[in-house]
């Protein structure tokens, strides 16, 4: 869950409200191999960025598929009025993306862990094959009674199951059987790594899994002293980075974008 905060390549925020201060984040380069270097390439080492803008996002999501509609309108207002956690919500243009992905894995199945106000829900809703269901997986009462009028107001909540309960418990009660199609991981940090565990066994090859913040406002590489969802986060990329039952990218746009596919 991610505001719409300007660094490299996207929004910077962790997915507890904990705001980070603005400004460009240089990423940590690693040499490149010695060889032979391309004419396009006259600053050899260096990723080519530059300042997403607020401006700049607008016109990227104005130039995609499934703009905001009143309903998604409506839906930030409701969020930005609880206050400062609605620095969790995500942007639009990773809600674009997240219908994307759901359509081209062409989800039946769908597993969300961290609903909110259910923006992201919402998305991957719209993305879904027809008489697809999306479990939503949230603790909190509050905020998930704003998803609520929001799934309902756009025309997806039956496509939704939402259960209030720790997403642990009820990924663990869900078949053994690898039949997920897709996930989507923005919770406490301090548990992806055991989401992840319960979920990889049950996305069939092909599925995709997500998880959000993993570059946590560009901190990610830093010491983690005494922030022990930078210390979790480090932990859990270093774990699927090693998985072998996946392929995957990070995506250093919004606040940090793991895409992992099933073998």
């Amino acid at each position: 869950m991610s505001p719409g905060r300007t660094v490299l390549r996207g929004d910077a925020a962790d997915g507890d409200a904990d705001l980070a201060a603005g400004g460009l984040v240089k990423p940590a380069l690693r040499p490149l191999a010695r060889r032979k270097p391309h004419a396009w390439e006259p600053y050899r080492g260096w990723m080519r960025s530059f300042e997403v803008t607020d401006e700049v996002r607008s016109y990227a999501v104005e130039h995609g598929t499934w703009r905001p509609d009143d309903e998604v309108r409506g839906l930030q207002e409701r969020t930005r009025a609880l206050g400062d956690v609605a620095g969790m919500q995500i942007g639009d243009d990773q809600g674009q993306l997240l219908t994307l992905l759901t359509r081209m894995a062409g989800a039946r199945r769908a597993v969300e862990v961290g609903t909110f106000t259910g923006y992201s829900s919402l998305c991957i809703a719209r993305g879904l094959e027809e008489g697809g269901r999306l479990l939503c997986c949230d603790v909190s009462e509050e905020w998930t009674a704003v998803a609520r009028g929001a799934w309902a107001a756009a025309g997806v909540a039956d496509r939704i199951d939402l259960t209030i309960a720790p997403a642990l418990q009820t990924l663990r009660a869900l078949p053994l059987e690898a039949e997920l199609d897709l996930v989507f991981i923005d919770a406490d940090k301090q548990g992806y790594a055991a989401y992840w565990a319960e979920l990889v066994p049950r996305v069939r090859s092909g599925g995709l899994l997500l998880a959000d913040n993993v570059l946590w406002s560009g901190r990610i590489t830093a010491s983690p002293g005494e922030d022990a969802n930078l210390a979790a986060l480090q932990e859990f990329n270093e774990l699927v980075a090693a998985d072998d039952r996946v392929e995957a990218v990070v995506l250093t746009a919004f606040d940090g974008l793991t895409i992992a596919r099933r073998r």
